[in-house]
Formats: structure tokens, C-alpha cells, sequence
């Protein structure tokens, strides 16, 4: 346990600070973070035209509300979170990366939901919008984190070969 908490710990801490670095910003988190708004304009569209994106943000045509995706938002940390779990569990590394894929894959679906949600919550009400994406969607998201791990544990309980003893009732 110890062990696995000192990695977890070590591997979030490598995560963050790479994610947080200017280059990575620009080269890999920013354009996610522009694709994360295309894939939900892209995905809104063929229910309603008066959406369009631009960059990150979200906008209604007829009203000029918008939404942007910002750091925090784009399901990245959520994913490190997820990735640093996955490392430090014992298994084999072809299992650990299986299940990042996978992961990552889970928690990006999550966070287009939470994207188009929480678009339409601010056009109706930025209250609800506001409690929404401050509490609700957060606890959500780490949710999501959570049983998408618990899942690929009972998976990789199921890839390990019986380690039961056997018994000889030929005595």
C-alpha cells in the first residue's frame, strides 16, 4: 500500500509539472483543448445549427453566449489522475496501458458530455450552470476516474492465472 501510494504520489507530481510546462501547453494541451470544442460543436450541430466553435469556445449564433473549455476543464487532469493510479497498481505493463487507452478514452466521452451539458445549462440558467460546473461535474468527472479504475482492476484480476492451491484429496 505504501508503495503504491509513494508512486501514485511521485507519477502525479511528474504528470502535473509536465503538464503544466509552456511547451506542452502550447504543442499538445491547447489544441486538445480546441479539438475537445470542434468534437462538441461537431456533435451539437446536427440538433442545432445555432451552435458554432471558435478555438475553444462554444457559442450560440442567435444569443452570443458562449463557453470556453479552459486548463481544468478538458478532462486532462482527470486523466493524469487516471494514469497515475493505473501506473502504480501492480500488474504488467501491457495491462497499464490497455487500460490508460481505454481510460483516457472513458474519461474524454465523460467530458464531452460535460462540455454539450453544461453549454446548454448556461443558455437556460446560469445558476444551475454555475452549481453544475463548480460541484456537480466535478464529482462526476473524478467519479468517472474512479469506476473506470475499479473496472480495470477486476479486468486485471481476471488476466492474472489462479494463484489458489491446489489441493491433493488423494490421501
Amino acid at each position: 500500500m505504501v508503495r503504491f501510494f509513494l508512486i501514485f504520489i511521485a507519477v502525479l507530481a511528474v504528470l502535473f509539472r509536465i503538464d503544466m510546462l509552456d511547451e506542452v501547453q502550447r504543442v499538445a494541451i491547447q489544441p486538445w483543448t480546441g479539438l475537445l470544442a470542434s468534437a462538441s460543436a461537431a456533435l451539437m450541430s446536427p440538433l442545432d445549427a445555432d451552435v458554432v466553435h471558435h478555438g475553444r469556445i462554444l457559442m450560440s449564433k442567435a444569443t452570443g453566449f458562449a463557453v470556453s473549455i479552459e486548463a481544468g476543464c478538458n478532462g486532462v487532469e482527470a486523466a493524469i489522475i487516471l494514469i497515475a493510479g493505473m501506473i502504480a497498481f501492480p500488474s504488467q505493463w501491457k495491462h497499464k496501458l490497455v487500460g490508460i487507452g481505454i481510460g483516457i478514452a472513458a474519461v474524454q466521452v465523460v467530458n464531452l458530455l460535460r462540455i454539450i451539458s453544461l453549454y446548454y445549462l448556461g443558455k437556460w440558467n446560469m445558476t444551475v450552470f454555475e452549481f453544475a460546473h463548480l460541484y456537480l461535474w466535478q464529482a462526476l468527472i473524478m467519479l468517472d476516474v474512479l469506476v473506470v479504475w475499479m473496472l480495470w482492476i477486476r479486468w486485471i484480476a481476471k488476466q492474472q492465472p489462479s494463484s489458489a492451491p491446489v489441493v491433493n484429496h488423494a490421501a
